[in-house]
């Protein structure tokens, strides 16, 4: 099987596990079909630790030789200080032939926390797997995008998300999906033409959003979303070892419009990148 047949498979099988687990999702897809529309995804998100323990890499460095793998190229790259997050965007060479949506990766700079925290991160994810060789099918890169570590222990979670609400979902989540993005532009319904639009149809359908939409009108990138839903997640009791069950913030669902921008040879082009005060934004969208 050809690597783009493999990514094509891979998202795939990741967004009906995410559509089953999102609902808000399920709604925005009935949403624009009922509407005589189709939908596409924009970009994949995903979220990752920056560390290193011995000869083991985390985060980026982990994801960018499996990404590579599948054909994926760097696109871009966006730091947000304030929160100690570094991220990349990628694409494919044959994303629009193909119809492979864009990824972005992000991770937290675990050496940048203070070092209680640090070191409880690291103690929570040892186990986490040395290398990612032998994968040939779609099976063996769905392994990656799960946690990949033990149940982390309940004390750590809620110490941690005191410092990083980020980094406490990781510890919980691991390389699952964070959002699938729905794309505006490939909608091809008079009755949701733009962001607005569609914003105010899932608004309407009782689906909880975002109050704002990041970026004016004319835009390169307009973005909004939903509320992250809340699943029941496992975490290590730590008074008596054993695993319980509470409430957290998984998913939400981001919707995505692009508009052309004009080059410095004055051509025009769509806008195919990302934007550091929007991504900011959104990240916030799963604080607890």
């Amino acid at each position: 099987m050809k690597n783009p047949e493999i990514a094509r498979q891979l998202w795939s099988e990741l967004w009906q596990d995410y559509r089953q687990r999102v609902r808000y999702a399920r709604v925005y897809q009935e949403m624009i079909e009922s509407a005589g529309g189709s939908i596409a995804n924009d970009h994949i998100a995903f979220r990752s630790l920056c560390l290193k323990i011995g000869d083991r890499p985390f985060g980026i460095a982990y994801l960018e030789p499996i990404i590579e793998s599948l054909g994926y190229r760097v696109g871009g790259e966006y730091h947000f200080p304030a929160t100690h997050l570094y991220a990349r965007h990628y694409s494919h060479p044959e994303q629009d032939s193909l119809d492979l949506p864009k990824l972005f990766i992000s991770e937290l700079i675990v050496s940048e926390l203070p070092a209680e925290i640090a070191s409880s991160i690291e103690s929570t994810v040892l186990d986490h797997p040395a290398n990612t060789q032998n994968l040939e099918f779609v099976k063996d890169y769905l392994k990656i995008f799960t946690r990949p570590w033990s149940i982390p222990s309940r004390s750590v979670v809620e110490a941690v998300n005191q410092v990083s609400q980020y980094g406490a979902w990781v510890l919980l989540h691991g390389y699952s999906v964070n959002h699938f993005t729905g794309y505006v532009n490939r909608q091809n319904t008079p009755v949701y033409a733009d962001i607005e639009s569609t914003a105010r149809g899932l608004s309407d359908r009782g689906v909880p959003m975002k109050d704002t939409v990041e970026g004016d009108r004319g835009t390169g990138l307009r973005q909004t979303a939903t509320r992250a839903i809340t699943e029941t997640v496992t975490v290590k009791d730590d008074a008596t070892g054993e695993s319980i069950e509470i409430p957290w913030t998984y998913a939400y669902y981001e919707i995505a419009e692009r508009n052309a921008i004009r080059l410095a040879d004055g051509r025009e082009e769509l806008f195919q990148g990302f934007l550091d005060a929007q991504a900011k934004n959104l990240f916030e969208m799963t604080k607890q």
